[in-house]
């Protein structure tokens, strides 16, 4: 197995000013090719706290990637610490500094001194030309470690290792295939799905792991396959997919990248229904993520957003001796608030929600985090109770996540 580090360099990240969506991008990249990543590090432009990292990394990686700090002003040290590492010094590179001129001349500016500098490199490192930016990366030969420095400008990076970097470590190394499949689950927490799949999990065989990985709402399961041929990784991990199906059927609702928000839209189109929403404590969120999906306009109308009781017996008609008897929070009004939506804007199917998000409101019998989520569809309405904690953003996602698998339930369902 080789094995890679990822070092992302700049005290903006530190900080907190810039995300590092760098590494996740590039763990993922060296992981289809089957390159495993040992650590992601974030330091600071220090000289000494760069040579030390790299020192430090050589000793856990065989591939040692590096982004940050090459930039034109005094605070991009990356290129200069790497060239004192390496015993080398800068030497002008005429194919870089052609692409620095064409980027400027294509915006109409004047190449500066500073920027010039840009095109001078370490004379023993292979330069990787930078067709989408001034800085060019840097690929060393250390002994049997490779260690490469691009910039940190996401399309910049990913250009680089793309049609360079990636290339040239297949090229290098005689890499084994590693396999992913991951399974969406919701309505079920980690723990419990622990339980349930516990005699399967166990009986992987030893070249397959299984990892959770929680957010809220939702516990993907991710299985990964590890051997000399793909296509028989590939077939093993479909037929131990297929056994868990068997396991939580009612809990998986996708795989890889699909969302819920896309698979009952394409239900929706499927079977020729449309859709609306009456939202009280998501305030519209559950919109948001059908409205997220293109061509959505072909089966969701609209959503009414009665947050207060006022609305709900004044626009919506939700009946007010409902409310006062049973309160805003409750099977019966949730109920209503479906079926009404429904016939108000027409619509085969409707979702309701009304429930304490917090983190103040709630009661002993309804404490913060109490949800009702209703749906109501051609032939019946169907609602049920969530109890969701006390994050009031969280609760709000999680409601959505299960109304909106609630609903494809409903609809696969359905003829």
């Amino acid at each position: 197995m080789i094995l890679a580090e990822i070092i992302t360099i700049g005290d903006e990240l530190l900080i907190g000013q810039v995300i590092d969506t760098n590494s996740a991008w590039m763990g993922q990249k060296l992981n289809e090719i089957g390159i495993k990543v040992k650590q992601i590090t974030s330091i600071s432009d220090d000289k000494m706290h760069i040579l030390t990292t790299l020192e430090e990394a050589k000793k856990r990686a065989d591939v040692i990637l590096i982004t940050g700090g090459l930039g034109p002003t005094k605070d991009d040290i990356t290129k200069k610490t790497l060239c004192d590492y390496f015993g080398s010094e800068l030497v002008f590179h005429e194919p870089s500094f052609k692409v620095i001129e064409e980027i400027f001349n294509s915006r109409g500016r004047t190449i500066t001194e500073t920027n010039r500098l840009q095109a001078y490199v370490p004379a023993n490192c292979e330069v990787l030309v930078n067709k989408n930016g001034t800085a060019p990366g840097m690929w060393f030969n250390d002994g049997k470690k490779i260690i490469v420095s691009m910039p940190g400008v996401p399309n910049e990076m990913k250009g680089l290792m793309e049609t360079l970097v990636i290339p040239q470590l297949k090229s290098k190394f005689n890499l084994a295939p590693i396999v992913h499949k991951t399974i969406l689950t919701q309505g079920i927490g980690e723990s419990f799905l622990s339980d349930l799949i516990e005699k399967w999990e166990l009986a992987l065989p030893v070249y397959m792991k299984l990892a959770y990985l929680p957010s809220a709402g939702t516990v993907r399961l991710r299985i990964t396959a590890s051997g000399k041929d793909a296509d028989v990784l590939r077939k093993e991990v479909e037929s131990q997919t297929e056994e868990l199906k068997k396991l939580i059927p009612e809990y998986i609702f996708g795989y890889e990248t699909d969302q819920l928000e896309s698979l009952i839209g394409e239900l929706l189109v499927q079977k020729n229904k449309t859709l609306s929403t009456a939202e009280s404590c998501t305030g519209g969120f559950i919109a948001h993520k059908i409205t997220s999906v293109p061509g959505s306009s072909r089966y969701y109308m609209g959503s009414v957003l009665p947050y207060s009781n006022d609305l709900k017996t004044g626009l919506l008609k939700v009946d007010p001796e409902l409310i006062a008897k049973h309160g805003a929070v409750s099977q019966e009004v949730v109920t209503q608030m479906a079926e009404l939506a429904r016939k108000m804007l027409k619509t085969d199917y409707a979702i309701a929600t009304s429930g304490i998000a917090g983190p103040s409101g709630g009661s002993d019998l309804k404490p913060v985090g109490t949800v009702w989520i209703g749906i109501a569809g051609p032939e019946k309405t169907k609602a049920w109770k969530v109890q969701l904690g006390s994050n009031r953003l969280r609760v709000i996602t999680e409601t959505a996540l299960h109304a909106l698998n609630g609903l494809r339930k409903e609809l696969l369902a359905t003829k």
